[in-house]
């Protein structure tokens, strides 16, 4: 993947939103990019596991979970199966676990943090809303693009 969001930003600052720092990357692609998918959850991720179970088509899962630090919202197990079905990453408003394993997955995923303490599963939650968080407001179907600089979000495709 030949882009950076800093390149992006500067070639597009009026067609851009930009995420206020904060999230760090965990797994082993640390730039990617995709049409967004959205869930909004609270320390629950049934949902968040629904929606990787199915093929992703090279979208990114962008889940808002309230910035909370008490659950984490994706581990190795769900991680794996973004990567194996496709999604090109996730970003979580709130935290993961099983870092150590993740960082070896190639697999997109920027959260806030990391937790032990796994989440409920009650399947609570909504889909592809728009969700806003950091700044920015995530719409369903247009594109986020993530690298080490950060989030940047538009309604079009420039890759």
């Amino acid at each position: 993947m030949n882009f950076s969001t800093a390149d992006l930003y500067d070639a597009h600052e009026h067609e851009t939103q930009v995420a206020l720092p904060g999230f760090r990357n965990y797994g082993k692609r640390h730039k990617f990019h995709g049409a967004i998918t959205t869930l909004k959850v609270h320390d629950d991720n049934s949902l968040v596991r629904s929606a990787l179970e199915k093929q992703g088509g090279g979208h990114v899962l962008v889940v808002d979970g309230g910035g909370s630090m008490r659950s984490a919202l994706v581990g190795d197990k769900l991680a794996r199966l973004g990567r194996d079905n496709g999604w090109a990453g996730a970003i979580i408003y709130g935290c993961i676990r099983d870092s150590e394993v993740i960082c070896d997955m190639e697999f997109g995923l920027q959260a806030l943090g990391t937790t032990p303490r796994r989440s409920v599963k009650g399947g609570a939650g909504q889909r592809d809303i728009p969700v806003t968080f950091h700044g920015v407001t995530f719409h369903p179907g247009a594109f986020v693009y993530a690298d080490m600089d950060g989030i940047v979000v538009s309604a079009t495709n420039w890759l």
